[in-house]
């Protein structure tokens, strides 16, 4: 069983800064990346796929719904939400008209 990772910094195809400069921010969809390490918690290689790394942002601040970072992103990796933690029943999707 592959180990669950706990505390992760993001890694993201653009970057924005505050209007006064002082902040670097990621933009575009995010995913969950370890420092130390040269790919995603989903297996994307960094390099490959041109994301810039944040390590001063956690995970926890990019999620749109609580996050003091998640201005400007546009998606979070299901694959790396899946492997930082949340929990299956968190689905974007409701069932309408099940089956009996």
């Amino acid at each position: 069983m592959p180990k669950r990772v706990t505390n992760a910094s993001v890694a993201a195809p653009g970057e924005w800064f505050d209007p006064d400069h002082n902040a670097r921010s990621p933009a575009g969809e995010v995913h969950a990346w370890v420092p130390g390490t040269n790919q995603t918690v989903c297996g994307l290689a960094l390099s490959r796929e041109g994301l810039r790394r944040f390590s001063h942002v956690t995970w926890a601040d990019v999620q749109p719904a609580t996050g003091g970072y998640a201005d400007r992103v546009t998606g979070v990796c299901r694959k790396c939400a899946a492997g930082m933690g949340e929990r299956r029943g968190e689905k974007p999707w409701v069932r309408r008209d099940p089956r009996p």
